[in-house]
């Protein structure tokens, strides 16, 4: 049996994990030849298409494998509801979805392939399902914890705030033309809205007190 020692390890590694991921993200910001990528306007995923491509992958990579490590372990506690279980999973195939299916280079071509959709509709899936997953699983992950258990919860929904200017975006470009991704600085929602949801996870994915662990989790009392 793992200890509860053992899975508080796994759970700051994991949370290690989406650190170091999202550090590499802001490294690319600031070294060439991806510091000449807009932040406001650039997708995260423009990297990819870059010299630096594999530090791109290695910090999507680390987020996905950090975010299965956590859940893990909060499902192993009974912290993580199957709705929210599926909701993880959801974000994190898609986070690998990513890096397999690079976004398209829309400088060579004219329209999303095969590839370059199911990078579209990953990101999208990724992007919301993670803060539905917070939102779920916040009162179970909590159950003695009502501070950090407001903490999650206002994340998310500040995580879909952001996914809702994009989608917002979308729907007035469809109903009066135009471009969507030019109506609102891109980059720096997209780049806002990742940041809170890994702030949103790192909360959720924290090890609590061994006592509410035992409250909410049978395999602990043994």
């Amino acid at each position: 049996m793992v200890t509860i020692p053992a899975r508080r390890a796994v759970s700051f590694a994991g949370i290690a994990a989406l650190a170091v991921g999202a550090g590499l993200v802001l490294l690319l910001q600031v070294i060439p030849p991806t510091d000449e990528i807009s932040v406001t306007r650039r997708t995260i995923s423009e990297y990819g298409l870059s010299d630096h491509k594999w530090v791109f992958d290695l910090a999507v990579i680390l987020v996905a494998l950090g975010s299965a490590a956590g859940l893990s372990v909060l499902h192993r506690q009974g912290r993580l509801p199957v709705p929210a279980a599926i909701l993880g999973t959801l974000w994190t195939v898609g986070l690998l979805v990513i890096v397999a299916f690079p976004k398209p280079d829309w400088a060579t071509v004219s329209r999303a392939d095969f590839g370059g959709t199911l990078h579209r509709i990953a990101s999208v899936v990724a992007f919301a399902a993670l803060p539905l997953a917070v939102l779920v699983a916040s009162r179970t992950a909590f159950p003695t914890s009502p501070g950090r258990r407001w903490v999650a919860r206002v994340l998310a929904v500040a995580s879909l705030g952001w996914l809702a200017v994009i989608l917002g975006a979308v729907v007035v470009a469809a109903a009066w033309g135009g471009r969507w991704w030019t109506l609102i600085p891109l980059g720096l929602v997209e780049r806002g809205m990742a940041l809170t949801e890994l702030v949103a996870l790192a909360v959720l994915l924290a090890p609590v007190g061994a006592s509410a662990v035992r409250g909410v989790s049978p395999p602990e009392r043994r």
